[in-house]
């Protein structure tokens, strides 16, 4: 069945471009690439339909066997289909070769290499798919820069062609910009993370009528887990909703520290307090006198925040490094981001005090962007990028904590647990303080779970957080989300057991 994929009301697997091919092997009745076609047709009649010329760019293998059967189909359907075929110098595989000649005894136009299509009304993208094994090169990319020239909408056949199906990552300009992609079979990981959802645009997707594994590599995260750990609505008190302490904030970078924890308190936590590193008074935040103050004084004074949950490093400069040793050996529960991170990518004690902590059954998150996570793995930001997931469990291992890499499909993971690919948001969070309210927002939720919940409810609160956060952005038109705007988006969004 065909299906629009986002916004996504459950979590589902994400499958490997292997668990793929195991189900396209054997003997089909009817045959796969027919099913494909045929699901291709519908979506492009479905998309544009009053287009009478359509333009499809197939490539020498399956991929371009599918965009050969829809060309046959929508000449069928009374459309003006124009093929290009593009050779990258192999024979066409069996069932690419049977689609050829069938739509080449139907009367379909196909020229061989690129052929200009003027007036055409939609392209179609059935170049590479899963066949993509390296750099596009030679005619292959070639025809992708003349695809991203064309004037016209560009459907293309299960990934856009020049996206890595495992990791969402591109090579330089190589790579299609599609305003929809139809997956087929499965869906695949990168789709939703790396370059994925910018070079996919919507994502549609068509089992066609076969089974998919179970389980895959990592899962997506759906609505569904917004709705997970939800809290009683008559018995709570403020004592049963947990305690979060926030410390950052140095001169001149209050706002980052003051949006973390107006966050845990949008989420639902029953007291917030603010530490700022810079402190001028016992105003915690005039903006919102909910917040509660922490002096200075009782910042490096373990027996006082005992039991709380600590979100460090939001706006906190160098001035966090001196706390760090003693929030590391002492906090209970610790979320670190920002300038934290910093200081510890720098500092090889606190590293080692970091991976310490789970041997002593501290829990820790931690919350980077790219780059972040780059000084944190002594590499390259664009190594991070070029396989998210992959960084993600580097992080794990090496810290031994849980994870959330943020960026467009932000990554979840805890140790001994398979990583998840958050499916909301988008670039309207890239904006200054959304991701102090996305710590703020973990710490707040982590609060309410309890000083007792296990690695598995950590791992459920911090997607619930993710997809929350994210949530709040898919609403958005145009434009940048502010990240105090933000904060109250996503306290609308809460939902009553």
């Amino acid at each position: 069945m065909l299906t629009q994929v986002l916004p996504a009301p459950f979590s589902r697997p994400l499958h490997s471009a292997a668990q793929c091919r195991a189900l396209e092997a054997g003997d089909h009745q009817p045959p796969l690439m027919e099913r494909a076609g045929l699901s291709l047709a519908k979506l492009a009649l479905a998309l544009q339909p009053h287009a009478r010329r359509i333009h499809i760019v197939c490539g020498p293998g399956n991929n371009g066997g599918d965009g050969l059967v829809a060309a046959r189909l929508l000449l069928a359907a009374g459309r003006e289909p124009v093929v290009s075929l593009i050779d990258a110098g192999k024979a066409a595989p069996p069932d690419a070769a049977r689609a050829f000649a069938q739509a080449q005894a139907a009367g379909v136009t196909i020229s061989q290499g690129w052929r200009d299509c003027p007036g055409a009304g939609l392209l179609i993208d059935a170049l590479l798919g899963l066949g993509l094994s390296r750099q596009p090169e030679g005619p292959i990319a070639a025809t992708i820069e003349r695809i991203n020239a064309q004037a016209v909408p560009v459907l293309s056949v299960d990934l856009p062609s020049g996206l890595a199906s495992e990791t969402g990552s591109v090579h330089g300009a190589s790579w299609v910009r599609a305003q929809d992609t139809l997956a087929l079979l499965t869906l695949k990981t990168g789709l939703f993370t790396g370059q994925g959802r910018e070079a996919a645009g919507r994502i549609w997707f068509d089992d066609l009528g076969m089974a998919a594994p179970a389980d895959g590599p990592c899962q997506m995260i759906g609505a569904n887990a917004m709705s997970a750990g939800t809290t009683s609505w008559h018995a709570a008190h403020k004592g049963s909703r947990g305690v979060v302490l926030v410390i950052g904030g140095s001169p001149g970078m209050q706002g980052a520290a003051r949006l973390a924890a107006r966050a845990a308190l949008a989420s639902g936590a029953g007291r917030v307090y603010l530490g700022l590193l810079g402190e001028t008074g016992d105003i915690a935040d005039p903006g919102r006198p909910e917040l509660m103050h922490w002096p200075a004084a009782k910042l490096g004074a373990p027996a006082a925040w005992q039991g709380r949950v600590i979100v460090a490093g939001c706006g906190a400069g160098e001035a966090i490094a001196a706390l760090l040793p003693t929030l590391l050996t002492e906090a209970e529960r610790l979320l670190l981001d920002a300038d934290a991170l910093n200081c510890i990518a720098a500092d090889p004690t606190l590293q080692a005090q970091l991976r310490e902590r789970g041997a002593r059954r501290q829990s820790t998150w931690l919350t980077p962007h790219p780059l972040e996570a780059a000084r944190l793995l002594g590499c390259s930001s664009g190594e991070v990028q070029a396989d998210r997931l992959a960084a993600a469990e580097a992080l794990v291992q090496r810290y031994r904590c849980g994870i959330v890499l943020k960026g467009s499909g932000s990554i979840v993971l805890s140790p001994g647990a398979l990583p998840s690919i958050n499916s909301s948001g988008n670039a309207a969070l890239a904006t200054p303080g959304s991701g102090d309210v996305l710590a703020g927002w973990i710490g707040g939720l982590w609060a309410q779970g309890g000083a007792s919940a296990g690695q598995a409810d950590q791992l459920a609160m911090a997607c619930r957080a993710v997809y929350w956060h994210g949530a709040a952005a898919d609403a958005q038109n145009a434009g940048p989300l502010r990240a105090s705007d933000l904060i109250e988006r996503m306290h609308s969004l809460h939902q009553r057991p």
